[in-house]
C-alpha cells in the first residue's frame, strides 16, 4: 500500500500507519529496514527451475531435482574451469547429489587413513568454494536461514570473507583441519551438500501432472512437501486425484483404472493405504470365468507380469471391473450436466448389445469385447448393488487416507490453474479457443466465462469441490471431473477422451483425440500476444510455459514455439512416452542472465547414478538471453519490496510532517532509540 501524501491523514491511512508502526516501532528500525530492502533489490534474481508432466517417475524426478537440471555442474565448471579434470568434476557433482552413498564408495577405495584425510581436505575446500559461489547472489540473512542447524556457525565462517583476519588462508585451513580431526567431516559434507542444493535453485515450478503412469507419485509428493519454495499448476491427472481424494466416484474409478493399466496398484495400496480388497473380491466373483485379455497392463514386459496383489489375471479382472464402473459413473455425470456439452460421450447408451457394435459419428464399429455381465441394456449407466458397495468402500478408503489427504491439501495450498510469475505465464494445457483464435465460452452457474475468467471460475469450483459442503461441494467435484476430461477444460484441451474406444475398438481412427485449436495457433504471434495480454502480461521478454502434450523431438518437433514466446516443455519425462518423444523430458532454467532449455536423455537408475557417477545427459539450449542482467528489483518480488520501501518512507515522512510544529516531539521521535521513555512511532501515531 502506497500512502497518499496530502495535508491530512484519512482513517484508512491512519490504520495502516498504526499497523506498520507496530512492526517498526522506532525511526531507526524503520530506516534500517529501508536500507536492507534497498540492498536486496540490487542482488541478482534467483534461479527458477521449471518441470512438467512428471507422471510418477520418482527416480528421474529425484535426480533432476538434485542436480538442478545441470545447474550444479555449471557452478562447478564456473568455479574451477580447467583446473579440475572432467573426472574430478563428475565425482564432486555426484558427491553433492548423493553425499552418503558417494562417501561409502570413497571409503572403500581409500582404505589408507592418510589418503582419506588428504581427500577430505581437498574435497572440503572445493565444496566450500562451490558453496560460496552458490551463496553469492543472496543476502547474508537469507543464507543464514538456509544453513543446516548443526553447522551453521562454522559454515558461515568459511563462506564469509573476514577482512580483519590477516592470515586468512591459515584461518580457514585450521577450521577444515579441525573438522577432520574431530571426526565430523562426513556430517559436514552432508550439510554442505544440502546447502548447495538449497541455494542453487531459488524456486521450483511444477507445471502439472505429478500423478499417474509411474510408480512413485507418493514419493514425489513427499519430496515436494519438504521443498523450500515451490508452486504447482494443476494438470488433468492432478485434478483427477484431487477429485478422488474429495470422494468423487468417477475420478476414484479413474485413478484405480490408470494404476491397473500401468501396473501401479501398489502405489495406491502401499503408498496411500487404499484398501483394494473389496474391488479384488468383486472382480474375482463377477469376472471369474470371463475373458479380460483386453485389460492387460500397458507397457509391461509381459502381459502376464506378476504384481504384488496377485497374478496378472486378477489385475486384468480388477482393471475391467473398475473401467466399467468408471464408464457408468461418467455417463451419469454427462446426463446430469447437459451444460457440459458432452452428450456425444454417453457411450454405453450407444451400444447395440445384441449386435455387439457401437455407433460413433454415424459409423458402426464392432466391439472387441461384448462381455458385460454388470450392464443392463435398458439402463446401462446404473451400478449394480455389488458395484455400489465396492464404490462406497473405495470412497471411504480414499477420503480417510491421511497421507493422500495431506498431499492433496498441499496441491491446493501450493497449486492453482495458472500462475503469472516474473513475466512468465504458466499453465498446464491450453487456453481453449476456436479455429479463429477466439476464446471458447463455457456456461457455469448461468453465466458465460472465457479466457482468464474461465480459468478463475474453474479454480474456484475446484476448490469448493474439496473444501465445500453439501450441493456446493458436489458441483465442485463434478467440475473436477470435467477438468479431467471436458472439451473446454484448460488442463485437458481436447475434444473428447476416447478411453472406451481404446479398449474396445480396433480401428485406430476412433482413438484419435482432437486437440484444441490452441495447438495449431500457438505459433501465431498475435494469438500468443493476445493470451499474454489476457493474463496481464506484455513485453518482449514475456513467455508462456506449458506442458501436457509431449513434444516429439524424434520427428523434428521443437519445444520452442512462436519464436520463443511459448515453450512446451513436456518431452517425455514419463517412460510411457519416451518411445514417442525420443528423449526423457525437457526442463527449463531461468536465472539472472536468461532462460535455458534442457533436453534430457533417459535416466538409468539411482543406483547407477550414485555408484558410477552417471548423470542424466542433458543438452542445453540458450533461447533467451537478457540484454542486461536481471536483478531482484526487476522481479515480482522486487516490486513488492519496492512498495514496502515506499510505504516505510511515507510512514517516516508522514510523522515528520505531522509533528513538525512541535520541535520537542519531533526531537524525541528522532532520538527515541537513545532517550529512555521516549515515545515510539506507534505511540506518536496516536497523536495524529
Amino acid at each position: 500500500m502506497a500512502l497518499h501524501r496530502d495535508s491530512s491523514i484519512d482513517h484508512q491511512e491512519l490504520l495502516f500507519l498504526q499497523t506498520l508502526a507496530r512492526q517498526y516501532p522506532t525511526i531507526a528500525k524503520a530506516s534500517t529496514e529501508i536500507i536492507n530492502l534497498q540492498s536486496i533489490l540490487n542482488l541478482p534474481k534467483g534461479t527458477e527451475h521449471f518441470l512438467t508432466d512428471i507422471h510418477g517417475e520418482y527416480e528421474q524426478f529425484h535426480h533432476v531435482l538434485k542436480n538442478g537440471s545441470g545447474s550444479i555442474r555449471t557452478k562447478i565448471d564456473d568455479e574451477f574451469g580447467n583446473t579440475l579434470s572432467l573426472k574430478d568434476k563428475k565425482s564432486l557433482a555426484t558427491l553433492i547429489y548423493y553425499p552418503r552413498e558417494k562417501l561409502e564408495l570413497i571409503k572403500q577405495e581409500k582404505v589408507d587413513h592418510e589418503e582419506l584425510e588428504d581427500w577430505y581436505k581437498i574435497t572440503l575446500h572445493r565444496m566450500v568454494q562451490i558453496t560460496k559461489r552458490a551463496a553469492s547472489k543472496y543476502t547474508r540473512s537469507k543464507v543464514r536461514k538456509a544453513l543446516p542447524e548443526d553447522f551453521s556457525y562454522v559454515i558461515e565462517e568459511l563462506i564469509t570473507e573476514k577482512d580483519e583476519v590477516q592470515n586468512k588462508e591459515a584461518y580457514y585451513n585450521e577450521i577444515i583441519h579441525t573438522i577432520i580431526r574431530i571426526g565430523c567431516a562426513d556430517e559436514f559434507i552432508y550439510a554442505l551438500s544440502s546447502l548447495i542444493k538449497r541455494l542453487i535453485v531459488d524456486h521450483l515450478h511444477i507445471i502439472g501432472d505429478l500423478y499417474d503412469r509411474g510408480p512413485g507419485p507418493h514419493n514425489i509428493m513427499d519430496l515436494l512437501c519438504r521443498y523450500h519454495s515451490v508452486d504447482i499448476q494443476w494438470g488433468n491427472h492432478d485434478v483427477s486425484w484431487m477429485g478422488a481424494a474429495a470422494g468423487q466416484g468417477a475420478l476414484i474409478a479413474n485413478v484405480i483404472r490408470i494404476a491397473s493399466r500401468y501396473g501401479n496398484l501398489d502405489s495406491l495400496e502401499e503408498g496411500y493405504g487404499i484398501n483394494l480388497i473389496p474391488l479384488a473380491t468383486f472382480a474375482m466373483e463377477t469376472y471369474r470365468d470371463h475373458d479380460c485379455s483386453l485389460f492387460a497392463m500397458k507397457g509391461s514386459t509381459s502381459p502376464d507380469q506378476v504384481l504384488d496383489l496377485g497374478d496378472a489375471s486378477l489385475n486384468r479382472k480388477m482393471h475391467k471391473a473398475i473401467s466399467i464402473i468408471q464408464f457408468k459413473l461418467e455417463e451419469q455425470l454427462i446426463k446430469k450436466h447437459p451444460e457440459f456439452e458432452m452428450g456425444d460421450r454417453d457411450i454405453l447408451s450407444r451400444i447395440d448389445y445384441e449386435k455387439g457394435t457401437l455407433s460413433i459419428d454415424g459409423r458402426e464399429y464392432k466391439l472387441l469385447d461384448t462381455d458385460f455381465p454388470t450392464i443392463d441394456p435398458k439402463d446401462p449407466a446404473k451400478l449394480t448393488p455389488g458395484e455400489e458397495q465396492v464404490m462406497e468402500r473405495l470412497k471411504n478408503s480414499f477420503v480417510h487416507s491421511d497421507k493422500l489427504q495431506k498431499h492433496i491439501r498441499f496441491l491446493y495450498a501450493k497449486g492453482s490453474m495458472y500462475k503469472v510469475f516474473n513475466g512468465n505465464l504458466l499453465y498446464h494445457g491450453c487456453v481453449p479457443m476456436d479455429k479463429d483464435g477466439k476464446f471458447l465460452t463455457m456456461r457455469i452457474g448461468g453465466k458465460d466465462y472465457s479466457g482468464k475468467a474461465l480459468f478463475d471460475i474453474l479454480e474456484k469450483w475446484a476448490r469448493r469441490g474439496y473444501f465445500g459442503k453439501g450441493e456446493e461441494k458436489e458441483y465442485g467435484m463434478d467440475i473436477l471431473w470435467y477438468l479431467w476430461t471436458g472439451p473446454k477444460s484448460p488442463v485437458y484441451g481436447k475434444a473428447r477422451m476416447t478411453t472406451f474406444e481404446r479398449y474396445f475398438i480396433a480401428e485406430k481412427e476412433t482413438h484419435k483425440e482432437e486437440k484444441n485449436a490452441y495447438y495449431t495457433l500457438y505459433n501465431n504471434p498475435e494469438i500468443v500476444d493476445g493470451i499474454l495480454k489476457e493474463f496481464g502480461l506484455d513485453g518482449d521478454f514475456c513467455h508462456i510455459v506449458n506442458g501436457h502434450v509431449p513434444v516429439e523431438q524424434k520427428k523434428g518437433e521443437s519445444p520452442v514455439k512462436c519464436g520463443g514466446k511459448l515453450l512446451v516443455i513436456d518431452g517425455g519425462f514419463s517412460r510411457a512416452y519416451q518411445k514417442t518423444t525420443g528423449i526423457a523430458g525437457y526442463t527449463l532454467i531461468a536465472n539472472s542472465h536468461g532462460m535455458r532449455l534442457m533436453s534430457h536423455q533417459p535416466f538409468t537408475t539411482l543406483k547407477d547414478a550414485r555408484e558410477t557417477g552417471r548423470d542424466i545427459h542433458s543438452q542445453p539450449f540458450e533461447f533467451a538471453t537478457y540484454p542486461s542482467r536481471v536483478y531482484i528489483r526487476d522481479t515480482d518480488y522486487g516490486r513488492q519490496l519496492q512498495e514496502r520501501v515506499a510505504d516505510l518512507k511515507e510512514l517516516l515522512q508522514a510523522i515528520r510532517e505531522k509533528v513538525g510544529n512541535s520541535m520537542a516531539i519531533e526531537y524525541r521521535i528522532n532520538c527515541s532509540d537513545m532517550i529512555p521513555g521516549s515515545p515510539t512511532i506507534e505511540e506518536t501515531i496516536a497523536f495524529l
